[in-house]
């Protein structure tokens, strides 16, 4: 009964919604994964020849940074209006518009990550026979990995939340539960949907922390063997009234 009287009372923790909505929420779950997921590994696949193009000098990094960080200050509205026309009302113009708007933070972190690798690692590649490409996947990729993937992470989190735009036109996955309950106000699915998003969002990124110290266990060993120098190496204070 008191299930009953949370929905007729309209409150914003209502256990009887969750149960008798579980298929809508979950259906709405599952796309917002795979519209974030879609959209964050297209982002990361034209972001990286982005970032090579970048790093070949200023007269490109210049034109590749503006027009990335040009493309995230476009309002979500313009920017599915200018993609109507090619894609149509389909999950295709969202995922889209999500790639266009995850290349400010991929590109600028692969950029970075792969200007971090010192010179010499690359001269004594070199000499050692490796050529342009076996370098680039061998030697500067795996070495850019840390910048990469904190890139890659926090263009997932924003990519959680921007993906319930979608809502505009029917693809936004948990969004399209979240604005007709904004426009009648019904609390309890606002509020269910809204902490789905912020959970989704945590365990993303907790999931990428997780991939991201299994490739490179390197960082963790540089971290410990920093503690334990500075350790070595702070002064011993003699004990008071000594």
């Amino acid at each position: 009964m008191s299930g009953q009287n949370c929905l007729v009372a309209n409150d914003w923790i209502c256990w009887d919604y969750v149960t008798s909505r579980s298929r809508e929420l979950t259906d709405a779950t599952v796309e917002h994964v795979w519209i974030t997921g879609v959209s964050v590994l297209i982002g990361l696949l034209v972001a990286v020849p982005l970032a090579l193009l970048a790093r070949r000098g200023r007269h490109w990094a210049a034109p590749v940074l503006t027009f990335t960080t040009l493309l995230y200050t476009v309002p979500s509205l313009a920017m599915f209006s200018l993609l109507l026309p090619v894609f149509g009302l389909s999950a295709a113009l969202v995922v889209t518009g999500l790639v266009l708007y995850s290349l400010t933070i991929l590109v600028r972190n692969a950029l970075a990550g792969l200007e971090a690798v010192p010179e010499e690692v690359r001269e004594a590649a070199r000499g050692m026979g490796y050529g342009p490409g076996r370098l680039l996947w061998q030697v500067e990729l795996p070495l850019a990995l840390p910048a990469l993937l904190a890139g890659v992470r926090i263009a997932t989190v924003s990519t959680v939340a921007l993906t319930t735009v979608g809502s505009i036109v029917g693809k936004g996955g948990l969004g399209n539960l979240i604005a007709p309950a904004v426009s009648s106000s019904f609390k309890a699915q606002v509020l269910t949907a809204s902490v789905l998003c912020v959970l989704l969002a945590l365990a993303a990124d907790l999931l990428l922390l997780g991939l991201q110290r299994l490739l490179t266990p390197w960082t963790r060993a540089g971290v410990r063997d920093g503690v334990r120098d500075g350790a070595r190496a702070r002064p011993s204070v003699p004990a008071k009234g000594a």
